[in-house]
């Protein structure tokens, strides 16, 4: 059980100080004094609506002068040089407060000091003592010692561009969702978060279950068991299903009588009709072609076609198919189309995917485009695996394509590949945007070194 402490002050800081030892992306604070280490407080925001959400415990306080590297001390806070210029030329040091911060059960709303401005940087007495724990810390211990001991050295940041990428896409986060996945996504890689934060994103993926089943729901209503509402939840999930996958669904388009069924505009044209029943039928390709020609015009002819149903595909329609160039696809494909995507959301590049939805019923094409890919991963996955255990072998930090290369064929390869193909997947898998190895960047492409991050674990 976690011990209990009461904390009867707080310590004034400016609202971003605080959001961003709360967020983990800073372990360090400025204070107007001294701290002495092991001393816990609350931490009270410099505005006029004051909520504490957090308390603090004092790991180390160092006064600073000119003489340290700012530069570098500045790519590991918050602050940039100008800022920490201007304190030193305003008290000739800095107190730098290395902070273990801690998350309250819940907001602990504070009536303002009226003389608040003035206290900034100090410590202000709270009206009620605040009773809190260790119970909830942002950063786990291996986390934070890491990270202390990063800035005890002043040593540069391991990822800036990841650090630079997270900060430009900070202002997109509230009206963006995909933003904000890949905001806690990189959090998460810098140790500026918990790991909970990606497996939470699992719970919102549940309804992929359901693409099947509903699927065969619309079957029962076929067969008089159901209503008229299932075929309407099987299309909603396939509209879910194609959104998911990355397709543009245009909203304009929601079947009903005469309606398309699903539209997408990007990234290239596809029409679709999703069809209920235990079987499609033969007038399943005349009708689509008569709604999509009534509906996109001379864009019809350009777009990819579609059926998405639980059935079984008559033999004429399967013909009929074949002559008006349209796929049909069966709802389990689509789910596991579905699935490999929430399990690798990279792994899905639709205009690759477009080249397999040829005309007819083309499950298999499916099936042969997700093994292609899934092989894939599992290069990469081994290669990754291979700088890894090549670095704790050789005892080296980095090392460099040729001597990759060579230790690849040495290490039962999933398949053989040339040297030049090798150092395009490690530049990939060095890039920030996945950030499974890093790259010290050389004067030419053999001169490139790569040194391991994070495995890609494949299920």
């Amino acid at each position: 059980m976690n011990q209990q402490f009461s904390i009867p002050t707080a310590l004034c800081l400016l609202v971003p100080d605080i959001e961003a030892l709360i967020q983990g992306r800073t372990i360090a604070a400025l204070p107007k004094m001294f701290i002495r280490p092991g001393q816990r407080f609350a931490l009270y925001p410099a505005d006029s609506s004051v909520s504490i959400k957090a308390w603090a415990k004092c790991e180390l306080c160092q006064i600073l002068d000119e003489t340290k590297p700012l530069d570098i001390l500045s790519k590991l806070t918050i602050w940039t040089p100008k800022v920490l210029k201007e304190i030193l030329q305003k008290q000739q040091y800095l107190f730098l407060a290395y902070l273990r911060i801690y998350q309250l059960p819940q907001l602990q709303e504070i009536s303002v000091n009226p003389n608040i401005q003035e206290k900034l940087g100090k410590f202000v007495s709270l009206p009620n003592s605040l009773t809190v724990s260790e119970a909830t810390p942002v950063l786990n211990d291996r986390t934070f010692a890491q990270r202390k001991r990063q800035l005890e050295k002043l040593e540069p940041p391991l990822h800036p561009e990841l650090e630079e990428l997270q900060s430009a896409i900070t202002s997109l986060t509230i009206s963006q969702p995909a933003a904000k996945q890949l905001d806690e996504d990189i959090k998460v890689f810098l140790g500026w978060s918990s790991d909970k934060l990606i497996k939470q994103a699992d719970l919102n993926l549940v309804w992929i279950n359901d693409i099947v089943k509903l699927g065969d729901r619309s079957i029962e209503k076929d067969e008089g068991k159901s209503n008229y509402q299932a075929g309407t939840d099987f299309e909603i999930i396939a509209r879910r299903s194609l959104d998911f996958l990355g397709f543009k669904v245009e909203e304009n388009y929601k079947g009903g009588a005469g309606g398309l069924d699903l539209f997408c505009s990007q990234p290239y044209p596809l029409v679709c009709e999703c069809k209920a029943g235990k079987t499609i039928p033969d007038r399943a390709v005349e009708e689509l072609d008569r709604i999509g020609r009534r509906h996109l015009k001379e864009n019809y002819l350009q777009a990819v076609r579609l059926i998405i149903g639980p059935g079984k595909p008559t033999k004429n329609l399967k013909e009929s198919a074949e002559i008006s160039k349209i796929s049909i696809i069966n709802v389990m494909t689509l789910q596991k189309l579905v699935e490999f995507k929430a399990k690798y959301p990279g792994a899905i590049n639709l205009v690759e995917l477009q080249q397999y939805l040829q005309a007819g019923q083309i499950d298999y094409k499916i099936d042969e485009y997700i093994d292609k890919a899934e092989r894939e991963i599992k290069l990469r996955s081994h290669i990754i695996h291979l700088v890894k255990n090549y670095l704790e072998n050789s005892g080296i930090e980095s090392a460099g394509v040729e001597a990759l290369h060579g230790a690849y064929f040495g290490s039962h390869p999933p398949q053989p590949i040339k040297i030049a193909e090798m150092h395009e997947i490690l530049i990939e898998l060095s890039s920030p945007l996945t950030g499974y190895l890093g790259r010290i960047k050389g004067s030419n492409w053999n001169s490139d070194r790569f040194y391991f991050l994070r495995d890609l674990l494949i299920n």
